[in-house]
């Protein structure tokens, strides 16, 4: 006998269309329209997520002073700001602590989450492989035969933790080749950092 699918909204308006019926570790989750309204984390994962963006935030913070404090003692002219600048931006570019896969994934899951809160909208799909996808920012959404909008932002796990906690800026990481971003709005610079 087939469970019954009670239709709710994941997020965003309601979509029109058949309840869906999905297997989720083992839990029968039902969506009213397509799978692709989900959210980017689970409202009991979000204090997880919370959590370990900063124990990301606290160890990037450790890695940095430690960098910092290697590289003073090494080569930094304090007589040259924009030497001091240059090197300084390139030590934050560096900044990438390891944690567990899990809190990994809850980390940038939980910053997504700020993000689509922060610029909701359909517009602009941004992309840190292999953990999460949100879409944000208004715009002309994907067409039905096409799911990908016009506009991807797609970035590593480190450099959009980096960027979510304010360690680098936005025209740093896309000057030193971190972000592929194809489309006419592909700047969040406005929206960071977002903790």
């Amino acid at each position: 006998m087939g469970a019954r699918c009670e239709s709710r909204v994941v997020r965003g308006p309601a979509v029109q269309g058949p309840s869906v019926q999905v297997r989720d570790r083992g839990r029968l989750t039902c969506w009213r329209g397509t799978i692709g309204g989900m959210a980017v984390i689970h409202d009991k994962d979000r204090l997880e997520g919370a959590t370990s963006l900063q124990a990301w935030k606290d160890a990037a913070a450790e890695q940095l002073e430690g960098m910092q404090q290697v590289d003073i003692a090494g080569s930094v002219d304090s007589k040259n700001p924009e030497e001091a600048a240059e090197i300084s931006a390139g030590i934050r570019l560096r900044v990438a602590p390891v944690l567990s896969r899990r809190a990994m994934a809850m980390a940038v899951r939980y910053s997504l989450y700020l993000l689509e809160k922060r610029a909701p909208g359909p517009g602009v799909e941004v992309r840190v492989a292999p953990y999460a996808a949100v879409k944000v920012l208004e715009g002309p959404a994907s067409d039905p035969h096409n799911l990908t909008p016009p506009d991807v932002i797609e970035l590593e796990p480190a450099v959009w933790l980096r960027l979510a906690c304010g360690i680098t800026r936005w025209q740093e990481e896309k000057d030193a080749g971190h972000i592929t971003a194809v489309g006419p709005r592909d700047d969040l610079h406005r929206f960071l950092p977002l903790v």
